[in-house]
């Protein structure tokens, strides 16, 4: 009876949002198999890819090279650290940024992520910057590197700043 009344309680929500306008059709009703938390997030560039000048990726899932605009469709790459010989996260596993507004999804490898930071998750993503110069698109991966709320195996729906992050380098 409890799951049931907290499932009609999300339903209402995300109506009651709806009807105000300050959520779409896929606003988020449930967050089964979500889990939230704090993660190291740094960025990597075009520039600084291995090897540099190219959006080579590791273990592509979604895309064939780095790329991505961060939106459920097509979530930003991600690269992941390891703890020992276990990687923090799958090929696959989508994620969602919130102080980037994006959402994305492991398909690379991070040799300098280790085992994270200060205990929390070590995440780099994929700033782009094809089109910039390399100082630029650094000038990027150092604006947002921070630690960032994540939520991990996130539903669609959660809002989005849609575009590479080189071009409209934002933080939230």
């Amino acid at each position: 009876m409890t799951k049931r009344l907290n499932r009609a309680a999300m339903a209402l929500t995300a109506l009651a949002l709806q009807a105000a306008g300050q959520a779409g059709a896929d606003t988020i009703i449930s967050t089964k198999g979500q889990q939230r938390l704090s993660a190291w997030i740094t960025g990597y560039t075009y520039w600084d890819n291995t090897p540099p000048g190219s959006a080579a990726i590791a273990r592509p899932v979604v895309h064939d090279e780095a790329g991505g605009i961060g939106t459920w469709a097509d979530p930003v790459t991600v690269a992941v650290g390891r703890s020992g010989n276990d990687w923090h996260y799958e090929p696959g596993t989508r994620l969602y940024l919130s102080g980037l507004m994006k959402y994305a999804v492991v398909e690379d490898l991070c040799g300098a992520c280790g085992g994270g930071r200060d205990g929390r998750v070590h995440l780099d993503i994929y700033v782009g910057g094809a089109e910039t110069s390399a100082s630029a698109a650094r000038a990027c991966a150092m604006k947002i590197t921070a630690v960032q709320d994540v939520v991990v195996n996130p539903g669609p729906g959660y809002p989005v700043a849609a575009g590479e992050l080189a071009e409209a380098c934002r933080v939230f």
